[in-house]
């Protein structure tokens, strides 16, 4: 039988090196504007500022509010700021805070955006925006959230600390995953995650041993950018409607949410397509997709329990009921019972069996 698949093509302009920092401005001046605010967590402040100096008359200034999870009240507090400033164009500089802020602000202004990503979260590449509200968070797509440039710097990572560049690989590592078996993939998305896997097998532990290795700091980068970008042209499944229900309703951290996830949502679905994720078994191990993930993230120090981050048992009950609201489309069904043995399993940090 002939294959039949959907391919519309990449559309972020995607600027990859090192010290690529150096091209925002003539990004910006690319896409037609002449004032871009800065945006990045309080965190990256310095960073940003340092930025916006380099802009020169690009810059209508930094805001330095970005928030994990995309809280909407920062949001408009941004977007007044991004109104008042007098700019077209948005730069985010940080990982999934600011790309989210960047994005909540496009979709509500117009305006462009260029992303300069510090992490391998990956959201740069998509067209999805998750905001929180009232204790929730919720998810949508629409081809306005896409940022239109995408500047990839591998200098900008060396100094990312090696717990978050182990959870964030993971996480990027997980859109990768759902990528395998969406029904919507495609020949493309499929050749970049199996290009993406045995990147970050085998730069990883090169990066925990020697954090500011440029060799293996570039292969980890890319392979994020092939998770991301396989993400970007996909559905999401369960694991992404979990990590969202606990980020959302919990606040618990973007990064290592899906970091401890990960093992668990792809053992519970590989039951169902094996086939599909026999790409993570052969390049991890383990004898199983989510064993041998098990056993690569243990390896690397990373996060194994969800207690680990604050989150109770009867956490476990509630996180299980929201997440049967607005299911996502998965290639296992389960019931509310399957999603909490799952969760279970996943806060008391369990290889997968």
């Amino acid at each position: 039988m002939t294959r039949a698949f959907v391919f519309p093509g990449i559309s972020s302009r995607v600027v990859f090196g090192a010290g690529t920092i150096s091209t925002a401005g003539a990004e910006v001046a690319r896409l037609g504007h002449s004032r871009a605010l800065v945006l990045s967590t309080p965190h990256q402040e310095g960073e940003a500022r340092k930025l916006s100096e380099s802009l020169g008359p690009l810059s209508a200034g930094v805001f330095a509010g970005a928030a994990m999870h995309t809280p909407v009240e920062v949001t408009e507090t941004a977007t007044a700021h991004f109104r008042a400033s007098g700019a077209t164009c948005v730069v985010s500089l940080g990982g999934g805070s600011t790309t989210g802020l960047g994005k909540a602000i496009a979709v509500r202004t117009g305006a462009d955006q260029v992303v300069i990503p510090t992490t391998y979260a990956g959201s740069e590449m998509t067209d999805i925006l998750g905001e929180t509200s009232g204790g929730e968070k919720t998810t949508r797509r629409d081809p306005a959230i896409r940022p239109e440039t995408v500047i990839y710097d591998v200098a900008l990572t060396t100094t990312l600390p090696v717990g978050l560049t182990v959870t964030s690989a993971l996480n990027a590592i997980a859109h990768g995953m759902e990528a395998l078996y969406a029904p919507d993939r495609n020949p493309v998305v499929v050749a970049m995650v199996k290009d993406a896997l045995p990147a970050f097998r085998d730069s990883l532990p090169e990066i925990v041993k020697s954090p500011t290795d440029l060799v293996a700091r570039g292969e980890a980068l890319y392979a994020a950018w092939c998770c991301s970008t396989a993400l970007a042209y996909v559905s999401m499944a369960l694991h992404h409607k979990l990590a969202h229900v606990l980020g959302g309703s919990f606040n618990t951290p973007h990064a290592e949410t899906h970091a401890i996830l990960l093992p668990h949502t792809t053992d519970f679905n590989e039951e169902a397509v094996p086939g599909l994720l026999a790409p993570i078994a052969q390049v991890f191990g383990g004898g199983s997709a989510g064993k041998g993930l098990w056993d690569f993230a243990k390896a690397l120090g990373a996060p194994m329990r969800l207690a680990d981050l604050g989150l109770t048992e009867a956490d476990m009950d509630r996180a299980a009921a929201i997440a049967m609201k607005n299911r996502y489309d998965n290639p296992r069904p389960f019931t509310e019972a399957d999603i909490r043995a799952l969760l279970q399993s996943a806060w008391e940090g369990r290889r997968p069996s």
